[in-house]
């Protein structure tokens, strides 16, 4: 639920974060390098623009040693869940990646109460459900990537555990500090990871095209400094569930994105439409069911 300090303007910012979200799925299909290359030179920029942001800002680096360890590990899980994200479209398409990652929703739920110590509640539970029924709807027609669908889902988790972690950080931390030291400690994870999993003698492989170079600027620049920042500064005001229910049009967005770049084979039958108005509907009603809750409470 958003609290009363929630603006007309941030539900806008929510939505432009969003849609910039739904276009990593299109750009992990344009980048040809791997999914972990892909993720460890994004990460890489991400920190260094947002370190940028901050000296020019005059923002302040230091953080608590426990808050420091903390955000790194945060860090590694938001590594995780790009690794997972990247790896699922590249093994299926963007779309099975997509309907994996929108369980976000319905793990938020469960988790954020977990976490804060309340009650779980059923009409976020229940609209969860009703967002993953949607997606299904939508992507009924493609059972051929079951891999693919499990890192999607996997994705979903981790992005609700951070997410969750984030909002916790953001009452005593600012937005670009947040950011700053978890792109730091994903970077660090991701590398560590190609080191184990990789034949880093083969350094052609990690090495991204020009063109490479200029689609992970994007990931990095636009749906990483900027749209993170963004997305925790909204945390102030905004529930975790109800950004993560929102999350759920990234799908949308993503698909529309992908009709519009890539053409006619990207054009969704009736499933589509009828699961965007699953979708729509549930993130439409979730404040308007929570509000007439709370009056009967």
């Amino acid at each position: 639920m958003s609290t009363p300090s929630a603006s007309f303007k941030d539900y806008i910012n929510l939505h432009f974060v969003v849609f910039l979200w739904g276009f990593t799925a299109i750009l992990g299909k344009l980048i040809t390098v791997t999914a972990d290359v892909m993720v460890l030179y994004r990460t890489l920029l991400a920190a260094a623009g947002m370190g940028a942001l901050m000296i020019f800002r005059k923002e302040s680096f230091s953080v608590a040693r426990p808050d420091l360890f903390k955000l790194f590990v945060t860090g590694a899980i938001v590594s995780a869940h790009w690794l997972t994200f990247f790896f699922s479209v590249k093994l299926s398409n963007p779309s099975t990646a997509l309907v994996g990652f929108a369980t976000c929703s319905l793990w938020a739920a469960l988790l954020e109460p977990i976490v804060k110590g309340k009650k779980i509640q059923f009409i976020e539970v229940l609209l969860g459900v009703v967002v993953v029924i949607g997606l299904y709807v939508i992507f009924s027609f493609d059972f051929q990537h079951p891999f693919g669908l499990f890192l999607g889902i996997l994705s979903g988790v981790t992005v609700a555990i951070f997410g969750v972690l984030n909002s916790l950080f953001v009452k005593r931390m600012t937005p670009t500090t947040i950011t700053f030291y978890e792109m730091v400690g994903a970077c660090i994870t991701t590398a560590l990871f190609i080191g184990l999993t990789q034949n880093t003698n083969d350094i052609n492989s990690l090495i991204p095209s020009a063109m490479d170079w200029f689609w992970i600027a994007i990931l990095a620049f636009a749906c990483s400094v900027y749209a993170y920042a963004v997305s925790i500064e909204l945390m102030k005001r905004l529930s975790v569930f109800f950004i993560q229910l929102t999350l759920n049009l990234e799908p949308v967005y993503g698909i529309i994105l992908a009709l519009l770049i890539f053409g006619e084979s990207e054009v969704m039958g009736w499933s589509f439409y009828l699961g965007t108005v699953i979708i729509l509907s549930a993130v439409m009603l979730y404040p308007v069911l929570k509000a007439s809750q709370q009056k009967t409470e």
